[in-house]
């Protein structure tokens, strides 16, 4: 199908489309590439038409360095076992390659808070202002996150906040089972290195990957769990909320986030 449209125009659409990046699983020399070239006797080839975007299929994915995810999440469990600090962690995390997020992003997004905080927050993963900063919910979402916290007596300085996977999916897609399972050694031992009393899954990726539950945030939310893990001194009373760039979308739901919150309150109130 053609199209009237010129290239300026084009791009334009995209933005309003909120497509502001353009990304590939894996890199590609277009200068390699060979142009179809036009049969003789035959009409104008589809690229002497500038005002036609031509589309190509995406060339096959390969795995990141090709290692099976099997492989790679066993490497995550050894790495992670290994780090007695969230600075040892961090540091065995950004020699880690079994990620295919880490071949597309820009910076580690690890964690940002207090390393003793009383609660912790795991989101569902960087967005592109937290790839470019390597600190984790500081875009649109995350100021509102942070006015979240503020309005039950919550700062960044009495919290950890992390993600279900540390690298920026390409254009802010959902993480893959397979990346959430790859990354969940190290969000495990983040959470065992905190040894929080509240564990708090922002959206629904944490939920399902934290509290083993095949609901929705709607039907999680207001509940509590159990959270454990080997290595955890004692169990975690963990809870699900909506993550705040669905309530950017649907600002009827932060009636039901309130509530959320003072429940969280509440916790933090009550005696050990």
């Amino acid at each position: 199908m053609e199209t009237t449209l010129s290239p300026k125009e084009i791009l334009q659409w995209y933005l309003l489309a909120g497509v502001d990046e353009t990304i590939g699983e894996e890199p590609i020399n277009r200068f390699s590439e060979t142009p179809p070239q036009a049969q003789a006797g035959s009409p104008a080839s589809e690229l002497e038409r500038p005002n036609t975007p031509r589309i190509q299929p995406d060339p096959p994915r390969t795995h990141a360095a090709n290692i099976p995810t099997d492989r790679a999440v066993q490497s995550a469990c050894e790495l992670a076992a290994e780090a007695k600090t969230l600075d040892e962690l961090k540091q065995a995390m950004e020699g880690f390659d079994g990620c295919p997020l880490k071949k597309t992003a820009t910076n580690l997004v690890f964690g940002d808070g207090n390393p003793e905080a009383r609660i912790v927050f795991i989101g569902e993963g960087p967005g592109a202002e937290e790839d470019r900063q390597g600190i984790p919910f500081v875009g649109a979402s995350g100021q509102l996150l942070d006015k979240m916290l503020k309005s039950i007596g919550l700062d960044r300085s009495r919290v950890f906040i992390s993600n279900t996977v540390f690298w920026r999916p390409p254009g802010n897609r959902n993480p893959t089972s397979a990346e959430i399972a790859i990354c969940l050694p190290f969000v495990e031992r983040i959470i065992e290195l905190v040894d929080p009393e509240i564990l708090v899954a922002v959206g629904g990726p944490a939920a399902s990957a934290l509290l083993a539950q095949g609901q929705s945030v709607g039907k999680l939310r207001g509940k509590w769990f159990t959270y454990a893990t080997p290595r955890l001194p004692r169990p975690v009373q963990a809870t699900a909320i909506y993550h705040p760039a669905y309530l950017l979308r649907t600002p009827a739901q932060k009636r039901q986030a309130w509530r959320d919150l003072l429940g969280i309150k509440q916790k933090l109130v009550e005696p050990a």
